[in-house]
């Protein structure tokens, strides 16, 4: 679920979609040498294999603890991290990194985190309860479409009819994916709990992209903003895990806490991969990657990543697919495809 900003000749920054809801900008990345090191084939791949399998290592997680609490400690570990590498990076390069927050920014940072790292976060993994993980993925094929629109209503950033006829296409196509699902025995209640939740996570990372690309044109920094929102995100999901519990909301299967590492190493171990590689590793690689070709095509990793997904799930998840929802997903596909094509976004 990431967003990545870029300029059109008006100057109208414009909001594109990509795996993983990170909310990042086309500012200039604070990069390590190994990352620097990779060629951009290599880059895309590492982006487009991580980010296609942490829709499947969710599923390591959803029914070990509550969801909520699974994403505080994704977010508060993967900001807190962010925001020590970013520290490092600066104090060697002199970055823009070295500018404090004050009680604006940091309002500013909890606003992004709330909607892109906790609400939407916990909607996908309560969707993965009920859904299979690549069905979940591919559902954010309609983020784009929704973020265009959005940024047309908000601020006035016009689409190409290119655009609206591609994301048009992208969102038949999801609905071609989700639609057998409705028809299997005795599926009918839980599918519709998890479409639900997928299509509020993807709302709700709408909202968060808006917000994260809103917070770069007010000149927060890229790095720091994306930590300190991380860090914010899981506070927040520990606030809505308090009421959710407060509520009786919660599951009376799935315990509150995970079981300790020796009792449940595998929930763990999904805790640091979706943690270290699937929100700082891959990260630091797609922001060099989009800095060195452009948005445009390193938005690829956005469409490639939820085709990976779908295999992932055939292969390791017993999801067995239809022909209706191989021709949603190649439709999803082309559609994201033809709109995020260079020229296919707004231009005033």
């Amino acid at each position: 679920m990431q967003a990545a900003r870029r300029h059109d000749r008006s100057g109208e920054s414009e909001v594109l979609s990509a795996p993983g809801g990170s909310g990042a900008s086309t500012a200039q990345p604070v990069r390590s040498s190994l990352i620097d090191r990779l060629a951009d084939w290599q880059l895309f791949a590492l982006c487009v294999g991580v980010w296609g399998t942490t829709w499947h290592v969710i599923t390591w997680q959803v029914n070990g603890s509550a969801p909520e609490f699974g994403v505080a400690l994704r977010f508060g570990l993967a900001g807190l991290l962010v925001l020590a590498w970013q520290a490092w990076q600066s104090r060697q390069s002199h970055q823009e990194g070295r500018r404090r927050f004050g009680l604006r920014e940091h309002a500013l940072c909890a606003l992004q985190g709330v909607f892109l790292y906790s609400l939407s976060y916990v909607c996908v993994y309560h969707a993965e309860r009920d859904l299979p993980s690549g069905l979940v993925a591919v559902g954010y094929s309609a983020s784009p479409l929704i973020n265009g629109l959005a940024a047309r209503v908000i601020w006035g950033v016009a689409v190409t009819g290119r655009f609206l006829a591609g994301g048009v296409m992208g969102v038949a196509g999801v609905a071609m994916i989700f639609a057998p699902e409705f028809g299997r025995a005795g599926t009918g209640q839980a599918v519709m709990i998890g479409v639900g939740f997928t299509a509020a996570s993807v709302l709700l990372s709408s909202v968060g992209s808006l917000t994260a690309s809103r917070n770069r044109s007010r000149g927060l920094p890229m790095w720091p903003a994306l930590g300190w929102g991380m860090v914010y995100g899981g506070l927040s999901s520990l606030v809505v895990l308090a009421v959710v519990q407060g509520l009786g909301w919660g599951s009376t299967t799935v315990p509150v806490l995970p079981p300790s590492p020796l009792q449940a190493p595998a929930w763990w171990a999904a805790l640091l991969y979706l943690a270290v590689a699937g929100s700082v590793l891959t990260f630091a690689a797609f922001l060099t990657l989009q800095d060195r070709v452009g948005p445009g095509p390193s938005s690829a990793v956005g469409v490639a990543a939820p085709v990976l997904a779908i295999a992932v799930s055939i292969a390791l998840e017993g999801y067995q697919p239809g022909w209706e929802t191989v021709l949603g997903v190649a439709l999803a596909v082309l559609g994201n495809v033809w709109m995020l094509r260079p020229g296919g976004r707004s231009k005033r």
